[in-house]
């Protein structure tokens, strides 16, 4: 199950946002990293610079590789309407993004690492695939036995009841449901679409 395993707060000060969760080195250093620090002179990133970095945000933000990002920009692409808010649904639509959105894991490699560990359901059914897509109506659930794990129960407690309107949730049986694809005005990353269709155009 390939995945990224390097340093997280070296990459988020790249891209200058905390894509991975809260970070206390990025509010320490808010210059991107390297050996020259913040005194470095960057010159004027080229247009391809640009739409790169912000592919490069997306994969990590999602936790996805090169290839599958590739096969979810053709897949949106394929489909009728606007190819970048179609990739953003479809990368919201997977079963690790959406363990996380939920609540049920403070993080998306926390989620992640739930659904490859057997405890998260789908339609009654365990499934072990992070990139698993959910389809409208999908009940996404955490395995009665694993309801008890610290992990879990303490990231339930905290989580904020309803703060997404495409899914729903029910704090007495661990039980959340994919109601719909959200649009592209709820999805709260800073993501810029469009330079990523401009990459792949060319």
């Amino acid at each position: 199950m390939a995945r990224y395993t390097g340093p997280k707060s070296k990459i988020a000060r790249r891209f200058r946002e905390p894509i991975f969760g809260p970070d206390k080195a990025l509010e320490r250093k808010n210059y991107p990293p390297g050996m020259h620090g913040a005194s470095k002179r960057r010159g004027k990133q080229s247009e391809y610079a640009v739409q790169l970095m912000e592919k490069q945000k997306v994969k990590y933000t999602y936790g996805v590789l090169e290839r599958q990002f590739e096969n979810l920009f053709h897949k949106a692409s394929a489909k009728e309407g606007i190819t970048g808010e179609l990739l953003l649904k479809l990368l919201e639509a997977r079963l690790d993004n959406t363990v996380y959105r939920l609540g049920i894991s403070p993080t998306r490699s926390g989620a992640r690492q739930l659904v490859g560990h057997k405890h998260i359901t789908v339609n009654g059914e365990v499934v072990n695939i992070p990139s698993y897509s959910l389809r409208a109506g999908d009940v996404v659930a955490v395995r009665e036995r694993s309801q008890s794990l610290e992990a879990i129960t303490v990231s339930v407690a905290g989580r904020k009841i309803n703060r997404y309107a495409w899914l729903e949730w029910d704090a007495n049986s661990f039980t959340g449901k994919f109601l719909t694809y959200p649009s592209r005005d709820e999805i709260p990353e800073n993501i810029k679409e469009n330079l990523i269709v401009e990459l792949y155009s060319k």
